[in-house]
């Protein structure tokens, strides 16, 4: 008989960071933090093209953040600064493959980047996958041109594998979708030192 899933908690609390599901009154913060990163973001985020969006609009997407995270559908947390609450980035636990995992994703606002936060992120909802949620396996897809996204499932002990054509929506100018680095860590090769060093609250 197999085991019931667990849902991820609302809220994580690390060493520096506050995960936590967004709210329709973030739509303004997390305006700001795109705003001043869309060169950054258009250069891998397919999403990206279409910001910046009112606030209004930001709010509606918010809101169905919020309330497919209750339902159980998808798991869509903000990065924010455990100490001045500042949006860093994003980042979420998304049910898109089989229901024996979970596929993380993050993005970092720009003038963030290089400080370790999407590993410390990543390595934290990796830990709240298998150790809470109860999943099989956690996948993380790159795109293979992307040095420093690459870099962050290596530095945590995932294991590379193929790259599969057709795995990422489009960027700006380009008609096909992208094709994927997929990197993926089983419960038996659970924790990974790196992971391990990486503590949460809940």
């Amino acid at each position: 008989m197999r085991t019931r899933r667990r849902r991820p908690p609302v809220v994580i609390r690390t060493d520096r960071l506050l995960l936590r599901c967004w709210e329709p009154d973030d739509a303004e913060v997390l305006l700001e933090a795109i705003r001043a990163s869309l060169d950054h973001l258009r250069t891998w985020m397919s999403w990206a093209v279409d910001e910046p969006t009112s606030v209004d609009d930001k709010r509606k997407l918010l809101e169905t953040f919020r309330r497919e995270f209750h339902a159980g559908t998808n798991y869509v947390y903000g990065i924010f600064d455990r100490t001045t609450g500042r949006v860093l980035g994003g980042t979420g636990l998304h049910p898109r493959r089989t229901p024996r995992d979970l596929e993380i994703g993050y993005w970092i606002r720009a003038d963030a980047t290089r400080l370790g936060y999407a590993t410390e992120a990543t390595a934290v909802l990796t830990r709240v996958a298998l150790e809470v949620v109860g999943v099989e396996r956690v996948v993380i897809l790159v795109d293979p041109r992307n040095e420093a996204s690459l870099g962050v499932p290596r530095k945590l002990g995932f294991v590379e594998g193929e790259t599969l054509d057709g795995q990422l929506l489009p960027l700006p100018g380009e008609a096909d979708k992208r094709p994927g680095v997929v990197f993926t860590l089983e419960r038996a090769l659970h924790p990974t030192p790196p992971i391990e060093a990486f503590s949460f609250d809940l």
